[in-house]
């Protein structure tokens, strides 16, 4: 009974309500006296609880002395509730964005390795057209079967992959610092942005080889999110002008680009990105 109680609560009922409700359809007509007994609640309460379902219409009272109380239905009451409800929600849902028209996506913070990970694999499953994304291989691993599905369903997948990365399917970039970033961080990032409506950013620790130990970041802040695209857009760019002018780029910046880290970072950053 405890769950019915709790359930009934879920959609309005108070506890009282509830426990008065489910006594009557295990005896009725009944009493006030012999819900009180039945639902065991205190009498004074019983008879005030009985006056509120009436009101509502679940309960009915005869003219009798004395008075006996009869429930509404199990069927007529839900029916009820699903009109009353999706009256409700459907009026929200009209009206809600009105009242605040520059409404802004606000930036989540989702911690513990299964809120995490559950949270990355909705936005892969939400994703229609398009998925942006930087993770390390071994991360990789836990979201494949899911991007596969993406891929599957003819969404394009670009990935910029860390660490001896592989995929037979999306188009992938693979970084080449992928170490020096995970040692300078101390951690792997997890980046995405899906269809340019929800982003994903955050860093899964590498300490004692523990995953989702550390918060990311999700929002549907779509400027938020084209930064987040904008970010794995230009890591793509530098990976593929590298690849493809690899002595030019040696001879200009130097070995891993230090010379332009210098001039971006500082010659004293121990801050190494890309």
């Amino acid at each position: 009974m405890a769950d019915l109680v709790e359930k009934l609560k879920e959609i309005g009922f108070n506890t009282y309500e509830a426990k008065v409700y489910i006594a009557l359809l295990k005896k009725y007509p009944a009493t006030g006296y012999e819900v009180s007994k039945i639902a065991n609640i205190p009498q004074s309460r019983t008879y005030d609880t009985l006056k509120a379902l009436e009101d509502k219409n679940i309960v009915a009272a005869t003219n009798t002395k004395p008075v006996s109380y009869t429930p509404i239905r199990p069927k007529q009451l839900i029916s009820s509730y699903q009109r009353k409800m999706t009256s409700a929600i459907n009026y929200l849902e009209k009206h809600l964005p009105e009242v605040k028209d520059d409404y802004n996506e606000p930036i989540i913070t989702i911690s513990g390795k299964q809120n995490i990970q559950n949270k990355i694999l909705e936005v892969i499953q939400n994703a229609k057209r398009e998925i942006y994304m930087e993770v390390w291989s071994q991360d990789f691993k836990i979201f494949e079967q899911e991007l596969l599905n993406a891929y599957n369903r003819n969404v394009e997948i670009r990935i910029v992959g860390y660490d001896n990365f592989s995929s037979k399917f999306g188009l992938v970039f693979e970084h080449a610092f992928a170490r020096d970033i995970e040692m300078s961080l101390g951690g792997r990032m997890v980046v995405i942005a899906a269809d340019d409506s929800e982003g994903v950013v955050g860093q899964i620790s590498s300490y004692k080889n523990e995953l989702f130990n550390t918060n990311i970041i999700w929002t549907q802040n779509k400027s938020i999110v084209f930064i987040i695209k904008e970010f794995i857009v230009h890591d793509m760019y530098l990976i593929d002008v590298e690849e493809n002018l690899v002595e030019q780029m040696k001879y200009i910046y130097g070995k891993g680009f230090k010379r332009l880290k210098d001039k971006v970072l500082g010659a004293n950053s121990l801050y190494m990105i890309h």
